[in-house]
């Protein structure tokens, strides 16, 4: 029997590196967001002269990486 075609191990290889950009944007979505979070907070902080904005945006930065996560996982659920 012959092997794969070459348009099938082509394919093959696009769909892994769909499939790796795919989860590595996952990956980064959730540091990304928690570090924007608490870089926001600080600046907050340091604008308003505050002490406690930093763990505010922290927290939203974490909330917002879990929605992020939450939806690329559904959407990639329902496209299979």
């Amino acid at each position: 029997m012959p092997g794969p075609s070459p348009d099938d191990r082509d394919s093959q290889k696009r769909s892994f590196l769909v499939l790796a950009a795919r989860y590595s944007g996952l990956a980064l979505a959730l540091p990304a967001a928690t570090f924007v979070g608490w870089v926001i907070g600080t600046l907050l902080d340091k604008w308003l002269h505050t002490t406690w904005l930093y763990l505010v945006g922290l927290i939203l930065g974490i909330i917002a990486g879990f929605v992020e996560l939450i939806h690329a996982v559904t959407s990639s659920e329902s496209k299979q």
